[in-house]
């Protein structure tokens, strides 16, 4: 766990090489002129105001080329932050979303000039307009947010709950990398479910990028419900051993599951 005594780290560690292809340095994602720059105007300043990023391992987020980027999903404003650590480590975040946001005026306006990726309620993304979005994406060497919980963690202590299979879905059908990450501290800005962010003091937020995960294993085999189930489980074990790291705690040996517990799958509940 870092040291809460360490400078903000908004870069990988300096410790960490650089990222290059032969001799030539690999440049930003975000140096491209995008729609993105405007963004960076408004959120960016508001975002470092509120909060300190702390990046273990940042190095692990390829710089360039196509990947599924899985992290852990417990407040309303998980987007904006883990946006802010794409942007941060050089490349543009482009998000599986509720395709109620797209309706909302402006906001809707910059999540389409975006590129962000709207999911119906329920986030299935089988057989979708979602999947077919995240291929171009793919096409382009970009890279897609998926949050593979598909809403809040129901888990009353914030544990990474039972995965969905639409991030390993893209990753396996695309053949692209799927990168775990987690983070903690966003719930003292933002409560789960609340609406009210709590802006003072500056609130520290600890981020760890994992390996890659490999699923070569999964790669021939036919995308049934067993196999995406099951390369979904080692994502979420991935997941939750990155946040074990950055709590410092040992999580559930059984990982939380709303069916089993009378929630729904979407929506609010009461804990």
């Amino acid at each position: 766990m870092p040291d809460s005594n360490v400078p903000d780290s908004t870069v990988p560690d300096s410790s960490s090489p650089s990222p290059v292809t032969g001799n030539r340095k690999v440049r930003s994602e975000k140096s491209r002129p995008s729609i993105f720059w405007l963004l960076a105007v408004i959120v960016v300043p508001f975002m470092n105001l509120v909060a300190r990023y702390r990046i273990t391992d940042g190095h692990k987020m390829p710089r360039q080329g196509a990947f599924v980027f899985a992290p852990n999903h417990y407040s309303e404003i998980d987007p904006i932050v883990m946006g802010m650590v794409s942007w941060k480590l050089g490349r543009l975040p482009r998000f599986l979303a509720k395709a109620s946001l797209f309706k909302l005026p402006v906001a809707g306006w910059l999540l389409v000039k975006s590129g962000q990726i709207p999911v119906q309620r329920g986030g299935s993304v089988r057989g979708s307009e979602p999947v077919k979005a995240a291929r171009k994406l793919v096409e382009r060497g970009q890279i897609v947010v998926v949050y593979p919980e598909g809403s809040l963690t129901r888990d009353p202590e914030l544990w990474p709950m039972r995965g969905k299979t639409g991030a390993v879905r893209i990753a396996l059908e695309q053949g692209i990398p799927i990168v775990p990450a987690a983070h903690w501290g966003t719930q003292q800005i933002m409560p789960r479910y609340s609406k009210k962010l709590h802006l003072f003091p500056r609130k520290t937020i600890l981020v760890k990028i994992g390996d890659p995960i490999d699923l070569a294993e999964f790669r021939d085999r036919t995308l049934n419900t067993a196999t995406l189930n099951e390369a979904t489980a080692v994502v979420m074990d991935a997941i939750t051993a990155l946040l074990e790291d950055l709590r410092n705690e040992t999580a559930p040996v059984t990982r939380w599951n709303p069916s089993e517990h009378d929630q729904k799958e979407t929506g609010r509940f009461e804990a």
